[in-house]
């Protein structure tokens, strides 16, 4: 029965890779013989699942080694410990155990110019422009460019590096509407923050163990060992080859050259967003950029809601929201994503498919966010915010820092108010457990979802339209999601939804399968 793997496993040595068990398996001590039998049988059984993904993988990316990560506390020390060491990420005394991140100034947003799909047809993504004009609604590759592009990049990428195997969960284990997926990357701070923003360790890997399916997800920063060039604040990077490649029909993600989190964690946009509405629209379930939070009114009646906003458009201060008006309540089940399916009885039902929040600095403050700083002072990554002499962090928005202390910036320089440039940089990031959120909804994990009573639809409109205002019917509502416009500065953008650079299937596909989601069963009301 295990030869089949053993030969495997075999062939994978042929590639000059060690596979580091012990790391793998999470253990400081070999004594205890059945523990070490336990382990090594899941880790095993592991491999029968994925293992030719991983084969492949190794072949073309030629590792020094490969770890299996198992997301114990542990592991995740000794990760941290290996970032610190390197220089990636600097310990901030301050707080419990929060590290701050400074990327390489050419590495520090989503770059949406080198996001691509692939497809057989252009018209399976996105409508094809006339007279040469470019589609607003997604950026299609063909297969034949996609696979000259990825053997430009991925052969060899990892040359003296380490692989990292992330096996994951979108959603609650055991939910109907979770989703599985196995990361491989060779940036430690990628499996530091998936450990985050996902769920990892043994329940995933039982699943795997059970055969389920899962989104293939290959990622590297695309700088092998030993160095061609010096790095930038020890990060690596590629930024002259950046590719951020879905393949919906494969259910597949290949990120390269990027070690920014909206690159490199490929469980959120990529997986939750892009690659979920094309599951959705197959299965017959939404995948949305919403928030959704529980309100509860002064006489304990509650309701749960989603709402869909573009980004910097205020969801997480939404789903966290502080009521000023006496006797009300709000908690949060989510902030950016939400996966939303009606149920035997008919009742629309929604999971936050992430784990933590990756969420924007600059502007979160005691006075705009106060469970937000919350939330964030432990267990947390910051990634190119300022750093105070007393080792906390510090962005615009937030109070002055106290006499005496002084601030650097994100470049890592010397920095003052009034300077001519921001002492953090205005998409730096925070990533934190959702579970240290003191809002966090009783249900937030609930394996069923929490059932959705409204939809909301937003943005950043400060003129010209209503504040606030009902649609007549579900139809109508599908109808002015569709319309929205944001204003991202002074000119207003269409964002439909809040999710066209994030839908990954032809667009009037997507309004029909969330019109017959929604309107179907809400014709009538």
């Amino acid at each position: 029965f295990l030869s089949p793997v053993s030969n495997r496993m075999r062939n994978l040595g042929r590639s000059s890779v060690s596979f580091d068990i012990c790391t793998a398996l999470g253990l400081k001590e070999w004594n205890d013989s059945y523990k070490r039998l336990f382990f090594f049988a899941q880790v095993l059984f592991l491999w029968v699942n994925v293992i030719g993904f991983v084969s492949n993988a190794v072949a073309e990316c030629e590792p020094a080694k490969v770890h299996v990560v198992t997301g114990t506390p542990e592991e995740t020390a000794d990760i941290l410990a290996g970032l610190e060491k390197e220089g990636m990420v600097k310990k901030l005394p301050k707080y419990v155990n929060c590290w701050l991140a400074r990327t390489d100034p050419k590495d520090v947003a989503r770059v949406e110019s080198k996001t691509v799909i692939v497809t057989r047809q252009q018209r399976d993504t996105v409508p094809i422009p006339c007279n040469g004009a470019k589609s607003q609604l997604g950026n299609w590759m063909s297969e034949t460019d996609f696979q000259k592009a990825k053997e430009e990049r991925f052969p060899a990428t990892m040359t003296g590096r380490t692989m990292y195997v992330i096996p994951f969960s979108m959603g609650p284990v055991n939910s109907s509407l979770a989703k599985f997926g196995v990361q491989l990357t060779d940036s430690p701070y990628v499996v530091a923050s998936m450990g985050i923003m996902t769920r990892t360790g043994t329940p995933v890997m039982e699943k795997l163990e059970q055969g389920v399916e899962f989104v293939r997800c290959q990622h590297s920063v695309g700088r092998p060992l030993p160095l061609k060039a010096p790095l930038v604040n020890q990060w690596p990077c590629n930024p002259e080859k950046v590719l951020i490649s879905h393949l919906p029909d494969t259910r597949q993600i290949l990120s390269f050259g990027s070690g920014y989190g909206g690159n490199s964690l490929l469980g959120k946009k990529c997986f939750a967003l892009r690659i979920a509405s094309r599951i959705a629209k197959d299965e017959g379930w939404l995948a949305e950029h919403m928030l959704i939070l529980g309100i509860t009114n002064p006489q304990g009646v509650k309701r749960y809601v989603a709402a869909a906003f573009p980004s910097a458009c205020g969801k997480t201060n939404l789903a966290m929201m502080k009521p000023a008006l006496p006797g009300w309540k709000v908690e949060c089940v989510g902030d950016d994503i939400a996966w939303m399916k009606f149920d035997s009885q008919g009742k629309l039902r929604a999971i936050n498919p992430e784990n933590g929040f990756f969420g924007v600095a600059p502007g979160t403050s005691l006075k705009t966010n106060p469970h937000a700083m919350d939330t964030i002072s432990k267990n947390t990554i910051f990634t190119n915010v300022g750093e105070t002499s007393d080792g906390g962090v510090w962005w615009e928005g937030l109070e002055p820092p106290s006499t005496g202390i002084t601030l650097t910036d994100w470049h890592g320089k010397s920095w003052k108010p009034g300077a001519a440039t921001p002492c953090a940089h205005p998409n730096s990031r925070f990533c934190a457990p959702a579970s240290q959120c003191p809002i966090i909804d009783p249900l937030w994990e609930s394996d069923e979802g929490v059932p959705i009573d409204a939809i909301i639809f937003g943005g950043r409109r400060p003129e010209g339209v209503p504040l606030v205002y009902e649609t007549f019917n579900w139809r109508h509502g599908v109808f002015v999601g569709a319309a929205m416009r944001s204003e991202a500065t002074a000119a207003a953008e269409h964002k439909g939804i809040s999710t066209f650079s994030n839908c990954h299937i032809i667009i009037i596909i997507y309004y029909n399968n969330y019109y017959n989601n929604i309107n179907e069963k809400y014709k009538n009301t």
